[in-house]
């Protein structure tokens, strides 16, 4: 699935191409699935030239989960684009073997969600037992792992969500949801996650003093700190050890045949998607 020039939804096409190449010390993945992030539509319409540079025809898709071929092995890892397609080229230093617990397709929502999610809680929030955490936008992708993993290190969770998000999150264990359409919650708390666009100063009026808002998304005065996820094997590791032993589970709201990746981009602008979308190949 490829685009070939910045636009729309309609600029996605899924076009048949050799198998890549792999360069010296990659190997190549046979794909099972990848996964919708909401930075792909920024990265298609144009919104993040200058940010990153993309040479077209470019494949999407940094979300890989399938088995490297010759080997059999069941891997998941975050690459530089190509997942969304049959086979891509992979450094093997970014992959890590599969959870074992879920259908190898599955795994493919962990890389960018999970790990955000976790530098967000463990790296920049640094949650603690017995802390007040608030994850605004806890029905998203990330906010799925944010909360569970925010529970796991034993914090209090509060997460905002839409009405059609709530069971979801409270399934997965937070303490207390906020309907966010009818404006910011109450309370103090000691972090506050903020993973959706806008609204952060109101966030901001929510952290306790000598807490701290970690963002994603806005750009805020202290205490906040913003941050871009880093690819991290380790992490994405940890989470799989999780995933494994059944401390965190996959929010997969849909799984869909990869030509339908269009139609899933113009679902997500018009703000219909929640929790993760897998892409099977």
């Amino acid at each position: 699935m490829r685009i070939h020039a910045y636009g729309d939804a309609s600029v996605l096409r899924l076009d048949d191409v050799p198998a890549p190449v792999p360069a010296g010390g990659e190997v190549l993945v046979q794909v099972a699935g990848t996964s919708f992030n909401p930075s792909e539509v920024g990265l298609r319409n144009g919104w993040l030239r200058g940010v990153v540079e993309l040479e077209l025809p470019y494949t999407l898709g940094w979300d890989l989960a399938g088995t490297v071929a010759g080997t059999g092995a069941r891997v998941v890892g975050r690459v530089d684009g190509g997942a969304a397609a049959e086979f891509a080229a992979a450094d093997p230093a970014l992959l890590v073997p599969a959870p074992a617990a879920v259908p190898l397709e599955h795994a493919a929502a962990l890389p960018v969600a999970g790990v955000t999610a976790w530098q967000a809680v463990f790296e920049h929030g640094r949650v603690a037992a017995g802390q007040t955490v608030l994850v605004n936008g806890g029905g998203g992708g990330i906010g799925g792992f944010a909360v569970q993993l925010a529970k796991h290190a034993g914090a209090h969770v509060t997460a905002t969500a839409s009405p059609r998000s709530a069971e979801a999150v409270r399934a997965h264990g937070a303490d207390a949801v906020h309907d966010y359409t009818l404006g910011p919650p109450s309370g103090r708390f000691d972090v506050v996650l903020h993973l959706v666009p806008g609204g952060g100063d109101a966030m901001l009026a929510l952290v306790r003093p000598g807490g701290v808002l970690v963002s994603v998304t806005d750009r805020l005065p202290p205490p906040a700190v913003h941050f871009v996820v880093r690819n991290d094997p380790a992490d994405l590791a940890a989470l799989v050890r999780l995933v494994d032993a059944g401390a965190v589970r996959l929010d997969i709201a849909a799984v869909r045949p990869l030509a339908e990746l269009p139609e899933v981009h113009r679902e997500a602008e018009a703000g219909r998607l929640r929790g993760k979308t897998v892409l099977r190949v």
